[in-house]
């Protein structure tokens, strides 16, 4: 008998377009709105798309925000009639909003986050820049090279002119994620016979009809099962059938348990416990970035004030040089004074002109560099803008430089390039643990199941696909089967390769991170010692300007009183200039010894007040505090 399936198949393609349209409304809904873009990422990705009460979800590709690529509202606030003025306090929260590195790194969290997604279906992590996966950990990966369940599929032996029986072996299948699958096959096949005993014909065709449906599961314990569902309709024109058409059902259940390499959760999980760790290193990750930032941002601020002192001191001193140009040629004019000290005084001016276009040049290329650090892109009202630095840079202060010993032990708890190291050497620690677990033997249990039915339309339509279904579920013809599976691999030299080489890698680490605390402690003894000096320097320069003014101030006095020549006052003019520019370079030097202070310690983001989760949404919810903006330097001291 010839078996139709145009109907069978009108109801696939019927239920397919259902499918394609309950499938493609949402999408279809989503891409008709703009998605709503917030700075950051809010929300949490290690759980995956829920299937219920929308079971097309998890097939569905999750859309992300894009990233908002307009500056921040506070940026132009903060322009008034041409002019930026920034105060520290601004400029932190403008980079917070705003810098382009620190928003490629709010990218790492949700990356670790995916990470842990992955790793808790069973497959291999990822890993995220600055936290790594340990090379150990892919030694007979999840979801790679896994073997599928030997006997479970299939008809068996039923339908056919012979018993079955013989080896059965059963090994570990499927994933965390539960897999079901199923197939549908229809088969028309003639065949040319060199006998006619069995089939009583010299050539049958033969039509088929079978499906085949199947769920995997595997467990973080190692332990593994599935359970199968298979079905044949067969007709054919051959002689001497029992059943024609005949159908055949299986039902078969078995499952897989390892014993030595392979049990227990560290084989099963390893991936999923890195993961896990990795999501703590990306914290620290963007909290470094987050740290880099705001130290390069505060030393470009007290630049950028440097730079705004330097041409205030280069203004200063082109003024006194030009009074003291227009005095000589008085006195050169009433002939008390030779026309030579108007031609020096003269070049005096121009070259302290000279000195104030470098000092604004070098001022406006600070401020295009200042610009990009706190802005997503250059926007004409900003590009015209003139940054005005609001703070001044900080005096010394006997409270700025720290006991050593204290120093030492925030920088050792806080700093995040510690937290990083820490948190690989853990991931390393892991897989040692696993290498050491594949040392082993493979050995497992395992079992299985089967039940099987064979029925016909001999006896009546009822007794075809329903009988066959019925001797299957209770069991009728069953099949049971058990045993144990032991592979030793003799001399076992991979293994001890892995776990070797994990343990090497391990040491190296903690070496690495030893390193890394030596370096942290003399970064820190550094930046004591650069406290101490720059407190002295600046003391020192302050000094040295009120000497120079008062030098200059006799001087003066004595070329009006005629016993000295202009060009002494010329030179008191530069030693000053030179004091005054050594004063500004001493007090920057100063406010950036107060910046690696913090750096070298860890505690940039708490001495200046800054959430982390502010920087992580892109979204200030409290201005930062920066602890030395309201006690500013004054010209000599004064």
């Amino acid at each position: 008998m010839k078996v139709r399936p145009y109907g069978l198949a009108l109801l696939i393609v019927l239920g397919i377009q259902v499918l394609c349209i309950q499938w493609l409304a949402p999408e279809a809904r989503l891409f008709g709105q703009a998605p709503q873009a917030p700075q950051g990422f809010q929300g949490d990705y290690t759980a995956g798309p829920s299937w219920f009460p929308s079971f097309y979800r998890p097939y569905q590709q999750q859309r992300i925000a894009p990233m908002i690529l307009e500056n921040s509202r506070r940026l132009a606030d903060l322009i008034r009639d041409g002019n930026l003025e920034l105060s520290l306090a601004d400029a932190l929260a403008l980079a917070l909003e705003n810098n382009l590195d620190i928003a490629v790194a709010r990218y790492i969290a949700p990356m670790a986050q995916a990470d842990i997604l992955r790793a808790r279906s069973g497959q291999a992590a990822r890993g995220v820049p600055g936290a790594s996966v340990p090379g150990g950990l892919s030694v007979g990966a999840l979801g790679a090279g896994i073997s599928e369940a030997s006997g479970g599929g299939g008809l068996g032996s039923a339908g056919g002119i012979t018993g079955g029986g013989g080896a059965v072996q059963i090994g570990q299948t499927g994933n965390f994620d539960p897999a079901v699958s199923f197939n549908f096959s229809w088969d028309r096949v003639t065949s040319p016979l060199n006998t006619t005993v069995v089939s009583g014909i010299p050539n049958v065709t033969t039509y088929a009809t079978a499906f085949s449906g199947s769920y995997t599961q595997l467990f973080p314990t190692g332990t593994s099962y599935f359970v199968t569902l298979s079905g044949l309709r067969q007709s054919t024109t051959q002689l001497n059938q029992l059943f024609n058409p005949a159908v055949i059902t299986r039902l078969a259940v078995g499952f897989n348990q390892p014993l030595l390499s392979g049990f227990g959760r560290l084989p099963n999980e390893r991936f999923l416990m890195v993961a896990r760790n990795n999501r703590r290193v990306s914290e620290e990750v963007f909290r470094q970035q987050v740290v880099s930032t705001v130290v390069e941002l505060e030393n470009m601020y007290w630049d950028m004030a440097a730079h705004q002192e330097n041409v205030r001191v280069a203004e200063q001193s082109l003024a006194v040089a030009q009074r003291l140009f227009e005095d000589n040629k008085i006195q050169a004019e009433i002939g008390t004074l030779a026309p030579l000290d108007v031609v020096a005084a003269e070049a005096e001016v121009a070259a302290r002109e000279r000195d104030l276009i470098v000092t604004q040049t070098n001022l406006q290329q600070q401020e295009a560099r200042l610009k990009n650090l706190l802005s997503k892109k250059v926007e004409p009202e900003l590009d015209a803008a003139r940054i005005v630095i609001t703070n001044q840079m900080p005096e010394p202060r006997d409270a700025d430089i720290p006991e050593l010993q204290n120093a030492l032990t925030n920088a050792l708890a806080n700093r995040p390039d510690l937290r990083q190291a820490e948190g690989n050497l853990q991931n390393q620690a892991i897989s040692t643990q696993f290498t050491a677990n594949g040392l082993l033997p493979r050995a497992s249990v395992f079992g299985l199941y089967s039940g099987s039915g064979l029925r016909g339309n001999a006896e009546g339509v009822a007794a075809g696909a329903p009988g066959s279904l019925g001797q299957t579920l209770r069991g009728e013809f069953p099949e049971y089967a058990g045993g144990f599976s032991l592979t030793v691999p003799i001399k076992n030299r991979a293994a001890q390769a892995d776990s070797l080489r994990s343990q090497l890698e391990r040491s190296q680490l903690e070496v690495s991170l030893q390193r890394s605390r030596n370096q942290v402690s003399l970064e820190v003894q550094q930046a004591i010692i650069g406290l101490i000096q720059g407190k002295a320097q600046v003391e020192a320069a302050h000094q040295a300007v009120r000497l120079g003014r008062q030098t200059l101030e006799a001087e003066q006095k004595k070329l009006r009183a005629g016993v000295t020549t202009s060009y002494q006052v010329i030179l008191r003019e530069r030693d000053l200039n030179a004091a005054e520019l050594a004063e500004v370079n001493a007090v920057v030097g100063y406010a950036k010894a107060l910046v690696e202070m913090d750096r070298s310690t860890g505690t940039t983001l708490d001495r200046n007040g800054i959430r982390l989760s502010d920087a992580l949404s892109g979204t200030v919810s409290r201005m930062p505090t920066p602890p030395f903006s309201v006690r500013g330097f004054t010209p000599g001291g004064e």
